[in-house]
């Protein structure tokens, strides 16, 4: 009887160690390496931390999807239904998902059975730029970490929802907010920071994801130092070399989108934001590194090459825009290629081993700004649609400029197929009056100089998801939208293409010819960003819906074309029906 015990009792732990196993199993640099590749899980910010948003499964295709049907929804509840952008995280049969307001939840992927919720406990005094958005998490070990609006950085233990470290970005009082997906790179995980219109400074910080604590930090911009292991890690840039007097003191370049990260060249992808304020005319010249993009080292926190994509930036284009790497073949060589549609309205080609530019298209029927690009890589400016200078009595000369400080793309996530070798971009069409005021630095106030009204370029639509061939920037086919399009892209090995639209609806298209296949109504304005992921041989598909973002609040006359989409929060989940 004691040895059947015993017996029983050593079968019992073993299961429960096995469960226990099971239950903790974390998140490796391995399973990170190989996210683009796996289909049961998404433990990446981009699918893949080269950030294609493309999955190898099939099984929804062009042939099938019509059947695609929804198996659960989740509500993020309460009052918060606003502005949900996230992109869901699967691991382990379980499904992460940041909400508005710097929430996470934790979901049986399987049935959207509630694990737990995390919920940061903001301050009054939050001053985000462009509603209370959260765009994604991070999966590391056994660790969820996100980001939250009070610019503070949140490592969770992913089975219990349970503070395991949390640490200060910055100072939310001087204006800087955190709302970005991290992005773990050989064990640290890497942040940028948002607030460029309050004349914060830009930075990009990699930690140990472990523990949180800072391994190196390299500012934006010209003029700041950089630091490694707590020690001075040389300036960035050179002090006064394209920026005037002390205005690089509170230059903006907010980095406030995340990065990609190549393996093949061991480079992380940041974009940077617009120089503050928004009057160029304070602060002549190139003001370096704003409205770019930086190639760090993610052992030293060097920068090892950049690329300006709006030199002296006056019309709020950005840079933050993600670069994407892909291979290329163009005249008969292989290129190792990085590619990015900014918010200027083109679509830029570069060499990711060394920054060299290699082409820049238009992928919007109006850029007023500038005429093209030379072949170094300059953009032919036009003088006379820069803003005015202020004048005595107040306000500078107005144009009229397109894309709008919104952009031909924002920070909504474009994919590529390896399959197709095309690009899918959303993009909008607009433009704007914009105007240059008189400004000066406050600390903690709203820094941009500027007033400005959006208008569409036309009546019939604003969206337009463009499939773009990277060798010769060509549009091979688009799908126009009334509403703009503020959601992200998921391609799939099924020849098939995702994204959702302001009106609530997720939709599919044939990725080669752009036709439409499927769409669902969701119940409110889709501008998260979908995935898919494969259990017990069943291919699955998500994506959260809940209308929100800078549309409503900063689009003018755009704004009051959507002013009847209904607000909402939720995440939907599908899959085809067993047959």
């Amino acid at each position: 009887m004691a040895f059947k015990r015993n017996l029983s009792k050593a079968i019992s732990l073993v299961a429960f160690l096995a469960a226990a196993d099971v239950m903790a199993r974390p998140v490796t640099d391995e399973d990170i390496a190989n996210d683009a590749k796996a289909t049961d899980s998404v433990v990446t910010y981009g699918i893949g931390t080269q950030g294609q948003r493309f999955s190898s499964l099939d099984k929804v295709n062009t042939e099938t999807v019509a059947k695609l049907t929804p198996v659960w929804a989740y509500s993020f509840g309460g009052e918060k239904m606003r502005g949900q952008e996230s992109q869901p995280l699967i691991h382990d049969g379980t499904i992460y998902v940041t909400g508005s307001y710097s929430r996470l939840f934790a979901l049986d992927a399987r049935t959207g059975q509630h694990k737990w919720t995390y919920e940061a406990r903001l301050p009054d005094g939050i001053m985000p730029c462009c509603d209370v958005i959260n765009r994604g998490a991070a999966l590391y070990d056994n660790l969820v970490i996100f980001g939250t609006l009070d610019a503070k950085l949140v490592a969770l233990d992913k089975e219990t929802g349970k503070v395991v470290w949390k640490k200060e970005l910055e100072d939310y009082k001087a204006g800087y907010s955190f709302s970005a997906a991290p992005m773990i790179v050989k064990g640290k995980v890497i942040t940028g920071v948002s607030g460029g219109e309050f004349g914060i400074v830009g930075k990009v910080e990699a930690r140990d994801a472990k523990t949180g604590e800072l391994i190196w930090s390299r500012p934006t911009v010209e003029g700041h130092m950089g630091t490694l292991n707590g020690k001075d890690n040389g300036i960035t840039g050179t002090t006064n070399a394209s920026w005037p007097g002390d205005m690089w003191k509170t230059g903006g370049a907010a980095t406030w989108l995340g990065g990609t990260y190549d393996p093949e060249t061991n480079l992380i992808f940041y974009g940077t934001g617009n120089p503050a304020p928004w009057n160029s005319h304070t602060r002549p010249g190139d003001n370096l590194y704003s409205s770019s993009t930086l190639a760090i080292d993610p052992d030293t926190g060097k920068i090892v090459w950049h690329y300006q994509t709006t030199p002296h930036d006056g019309w709020d284009f950005d840079g933050v825009n993600e670069l994407v790497s892909f291979d290329m073949m163009k005249d008969g060589k292989l290129i190792k290629a990085g590619a990015k549609a900014d918010r200027n309205g083109f679509f830029f080609v570069l060499d990711r081993t060394n920054g060299k530019f290699i082409s820049a298209t238009p992928f919007v029927t109006k850029t007023t700004w500038a005429t093209g690009f030379d072949s170094a890589g300059k953009p032919k400016v036009v003088p006379e649609n820069r803003p005015g200078a202020p004048v005595a009595e107040g306000k500078g000369k107005s144009v009229f400029s397109a894309p709008a400080f919104l952009g031909a793309k924002n920070w909504m996530p474009m994919a590529y197929s390896p399959d197709t070798k095309l690009f899918y971009v959303p993009a909008n069409e607009w433009g704007m009056d914009i105007w240059n005021e008189p400004i000066s630095y406050k600390k903690g106030a709203a820094y941009l100089g500027a007033g400005f009204t959006i208008k569409p370029l036309y009546e019939d639509y604003i969206g337009a998801l463009r499939a773009i061939d990277p060798t010769t920037g060509k549009i091979v086919w688009e799908y126009k939208n009334p509403a703009p399009l503020w959601g992200g892209v998921l391609a799939t090995k099924g020849n098939l293409v995702f994204t959702g639209t302001p009106e609530g609806f997720l939709k599919a298209f044939d990725a080669k010819t752009g036709k439409e296949l499927w769409k669902f109504q969701t119940g409110s304005g889709v501008v998260g960003v979908p995935v898919t992921w494969e259990a017990d041989g069943e291919q699955y598909v998500a994506v959260a819906s809940g209308w929100g973002g800078a549309v409503p609040l900063w689009g003018g006359e755009v704004a009051k074309k959507v002013k009847d989409i209904s607000q909402g929060g939720m995440l939907w989940v599908f899959k085809l029906p067993k047959s």
